[in-house]
């Protein structure tokens, strides 16, 4: 009768959470929300800090066990169907170039992020990782995977996504911006191999690119696709990392191993194979943005305006340094790329 009521309770509090989801992904629909690049994982985090810090306390406490449901084993099943928007055919399109860009890209950016957060800027592990992985990899999806792996509270996830928000919007403006003046001295290819490489959401990538020409477009899709498979690698390591190091000081000696990365790279590899059909493919592609949308919407609900007055400006500012490494730095890699 227990384990009922339990399940009972876990049930209301994910019909909740679905509810919530269900709004953002219609709100995302708005014409003016698809000019703003803002995804329904976006909307439905907003929308769920909005409940936390207005009527969250009138939530029935059983309920939150579907909370705590959707930010776990939702945003893991999210992660591992999110394998299904990528093949190892788009790699191979872009070739050796974009894994190049790619690869320096995800490790300078994280590597800048994580000694200028915790070494200068003094900010906590947990907040300086999900921040630099926000920025390096793609934007709010990796924060969502990433956070299992670190363990961190909620709302440090919450933070790092406001940043992915702020910088990966004025991106999507800024870089077709300076393209049109004759600033950037690429090609349409390199150039959307550029926004691809160094712009934070996939939905800021599609925007930027599109605003330039459906060449660019193409090229920085694929390669923002590439930075999305290295979740997985990255995870694994991250992993293995976060072990040795909790080892030297904790004595612990459990190496975990993210399985749901390894998953995502199994359904990227399945869907190279194509047995599925497109239309398929595409309706889980918009189950697993809901799980998603869902998973950020949780996150939300648990997120109190209160946390981030003791975080502070400095998350922000180390997401603003990665933002100008990625402008500036991002060039350069993308320039030396061509000697590959």
């Amino acid at each position: 009768m227990f384990q009922k009521a339990n399940r009972s309770n876990t049930l209301s509090g994910l019909l909740f959470v679905a509810l919530f989801a269900m709004s953002a992904s219609y709100i995302a629909q708005f014409e003016w929300m698809k000019r703003l690049g803002m995804s329904p994982l976006i909307v439905g985090i907003l929308l769920g800090m909005f409940y936390a810090n207005t009527l969250r306390h009138k939530l029935p406490k059983e309920w939150e066990a579907g909370l705590f449901f959707s930010t776990k084993t939702l945003l893991r099943a999210g992660i591992v169907l999110y394998g299904f928007r990528v093949s190892f055919q788009e790699i191979a399109h872009v070739g050796m170039m974009g894994i190049v860009v790619s690869v320096g890209v995800v490790a300078s950016t994280f590597l800048i992020g994580y000694v200028v957060g915790t070494k200068l800027l003094k900010l906590d592990r947990d907040t300086t990782i999900l921040t630099s992985v926000g920025s390096s990899i793609c934007g709010a999806a990796a924060v969502l995977a990433t956070e299992p792996v670190v363990k961190g509270e909620a709302y440090k996830s919450t933070v790092a996504v406001s940043t992915v928000v702020l910088f990966g919007s004025i991106a999507m403006f800024l870089y077709p911006f300076i393209y049109q003046l004759g600033l950037v001295p690429l090609s349409p290819e390199m150039m959307g191999i550029y926004i691809g490489g160094t712009v934070h959401e996939v939905a800021h990538v599609v925007a930027a690119g599109n605003a330039i020409s459906e060449e660019v477009a193409q090229s920085a899709v694929i390669v923002k696709m590439i930075r999305v498979m290295m979740i997985a690698p990255f995870l694994i390591l991250l992993g293995l990392w976060l072990a040795k190091t909790s080892t030297k000081s904790r004595g612990k000696t459990a190496v975990a191993i993210p399985w749901f990365a390894l998953y995502f790279i199994g359904v990227a590899g399945f869907n190279s194979l194509h047995w599925v059909p497109s239309e398929i493919v595409a309706n889980i592609n918009a189950l697993d943005t809901f799980l998603l949308t869902m998973a950020m919407s949780a996150l939300g609900m648990e997120t109190h305006v209160q946390k981030f007055k003791n975080v502070g400006m400095k998350p922000l500012y180390l997401a603003g340094i990665l933002f100008a490494w990625l402008i500036f730095g991002g060039f350069y890699i993308v320039k030396l790329s061509l000697m590959v």
